[in-house]
Order: structure tokens, then C-alpha cells, then sequence
């Protein structure tokens, strides 16, 4: 039976340590452009994201200016017990939900729809002009947004009043009525996103096999078949994914869009954690209710996400 020498052994084992240690020398080597334009990203992250959690702690205290972070008192869950027996604070979280939801389910449809429609123009031209069109609204700010529905849904000289009155219609406050003001802010949203949205839905539109279109073809399939049959499935795992990360934000309405469209008339149902945080929290200085309020914000857009994915996973969709 062959034996090793030892020293050879020990010899060969160093070399290969060697060889190890000058390939990650040589990778890391390769990479160091890459790293250093990741390193911004990273800093933002750090700098704006995961530094300011550890303010999160004033949740629990009853923080001032003068005695700091460290040195405000204990109070435990008296801001979160205050959030839920307080009639206004729940009136605010409901409302949250209740947008949330109305802005979720019913415009995560339309990217899809608009992506489906624009892979299925043949005309590049046509396909072109609508695809501008649709995606200048993102780049639009929501003051520019809320002047805009101002001027078309305004009482004395908006443009849908207008129209109404030279049928012969009284005019109508679209505005300073809940359930208009409520179809006007989802419809806004939707006309501000949809068209950026489904940029993610095209991208993957493209990755889809033009044989099975060809195959479809074949087997006498029309227009609406392909799209039930062959279009949806390729992008079910897009639709599954944006879904799971949309869930996420379901009790994030977003400050500006409720803030420029808002006013007391309809402040029963415009009024939201973000603008209570807006208007308690920076205008009223009581930063540990408003800490509490975003805290649990997040907790449960974090169970919705984590549902969602679980539910997901059972049809072999999900994120992790």
C-alpha cells in the first residue's frame, strides 16, 4: 500500500491554500469597480434606513428634546395602548386600511391590462406615442397632480362642471363629498402610475417563448385565448412578486397624495397615519404617539407581506 510522505502532504496543502488565497485576491481584485459603485448604495441604506430604526426606541418612551433619546423616561406600551383606545386614532387607521386597499386591489389590475395592450400593438408608432403618454405622468410631482384634478373637478370653474352645466346639469362638489373625493383619489393614483407599472409587465412580456404563441396559432386559438393562455402564465410569476411587494404597502398611503388632495370637509375619510404623523408628530411635537403610530405601520405592512408570501408559496409563487 502507498503512503503520502508527510511533508509532501503538508507541501501540497499549503500550495492549494496558496492558490485558494490568490483567487479570492484576484476576484476581489476584479470586483473593486463594481464594489466601489455599490458603496453608495449602501451608505444610503445605512445613512437613511437602517440608522434611523434605532430611533424607533421613543415608541416606548416619553420622549423630549431636552433629555434625548437616552435619557427620556420609560413608559412601555402606554403610546400603543393610547393609539387603540383613542376613537380618533383608530378612525385614522381604518381610513389608512381602508384607501390602501382600494388603491391596491383595484389598480394593480391596470399595469397588466396596459402592458397586454401595448404587446399586442403592432403599429410602432402607435405603440410609441401611447407608451410616452402613459409614462409622463410618474414624472409629474403630486402638487402638480392635485392642481391638475383641481382644475378638472372644481365646483365653480372646473372643467367636468363645466361640461355638466352646458348639458344643462346643476353642478356637483366632487370634491368636498366622500365617496367622489375617494373614486377621484384612487383614479388619480391610477393615472399617475400605471404607465410607469408596466414597464416590469413588458420586460416580462419579452421573456415569454414565441412558440408557444405559434403553437396556439396552430391550434386554432384567437386573440383572447392566447392572452387567457399562453400571455397570463408567462407572467405569473411577475403578477405573484409585484402583488406580494404591493401588500406591503398596504398601510403606507403616502403623504403627499392625501395631503394636497385633502380638506375638512372630507376629513373623515382623508385623514391618514401620514398625515396624522404630518400634523401630531413634526406640527404638535408629540413624536412617541407618531413613533408608536409608525411602528405599527410597519409591523403590519411586514405580517402582510410575510401572508401573502405563505399563501403564494402554496402555489409554488413565492419570494423566499
Amino acid at each position: 500500500m502507498n503512503t503520502v510522505h508527510p511533508l509532501l502532504s503538508e507541501d501540497a496543502m499549503k500550495h492549494a491554500d496558496m492558490n485558494v488565497k490568490l483567487r479570492r485576491k484576484r476576484i476581489i481584485k476584479q470586483n473593486i469597480p463594481l464594489m466601489a459603485m455599490f458603496l453608495p448604495v449602501i451608505l444610503f441604506y445605512l445613512v437613511f434606513k437602517y440608522i434611523p430604526m434605532l430611533g424607533l426606541v421613543i415608541a416606548f418612551k416619553d420622549y423630549n428634546f431636552f433629555d434625548g433619546i437616552v435619557g427620556s423616561v420609560w413608559v412601555g406600551f402606554k403610546h400603543f395602548k393610547y393609539l387603540f383606545e383613542n376613537a380618533h386614532t383608530r378612525d385614522i387607521i381604518y381610513n389608512t386600511m381602508l384607501l390602501s386597499c382600494l388603491r391596491v386591489f383595484l389598480s394593480f389590475p391596470f399595469p397588466i391590462l396596459l402592458a397586454i395592450m401595448l404587446n399586442e400593438a403592432r403599429r410602432l408608432w402607435f405603440k410609441k406615442a401611447v407608451q410616452t403618454l402613459v409614462y409622463l405622468p410618474h414624472f409629474l410631482s403630486w402638487i402638480i397632480v392635485g392642481g391638475i384634478v383641481v382644475t378638472v373637478f372644481a365646483e365653480q370653474s372646473g372643467v367636468v362642471n363645466g361640461l355638466m352645466k352646458l348639458t344643462g346639469l346643476p353642478s356637483y362638489a366632487f370634491l368636498y363629498h366622500e365617496v367622489p373625493w375617494m373614486s377621484i383619489f384612487i383614479g388619480s393614483s391610477i393615472w399617475k402610475e400605471a404607465g410607469f407599472s408596466a414597464i416590469i409587465y413588458l420586460a416580462a412580456l419579452t421573456m415569454i417563448d414565441p412558440s408557444l404563441y405559434e403553437a396556439a396559432n396552430m391550434d386554432g386559438a384567437g386573440k383572447w385565448r392566447k392572452i387567457w393562455h399562453v400571455t397570463l402564465p408567462g407572467i405569473r410569476p411577475t403578477i405573484v412578486l409585484m402583488l406580494i411587494l404591493s401588500m406591503g404597502h398596504v398601510m403606507e398611503v403616502g403623504f403627499d397624495h392625501v395631503y394636497v388632495m385633502q380638506n375638512q370637509v372630507v376629513s373623515q375619510v382623508s385623514e391618514v397615519i401620514s398625515t396624522y404623523i404630518f400634523k401630531i408628530g413634526l406640527q404638535g411635537a408629540n413624536f412617541s404617539v407618531t413613533a408608536a403610530m409608525g411602528l405599527f405601520e410597519s409591523l403590519i405592512g411586514i405580517i402582510l407581506v410575510a401572508v401573502t408570501n405563505r399563501i403564494a408559496r402554496a402555489f409554488d409563487q413565492g419570494l423566499w
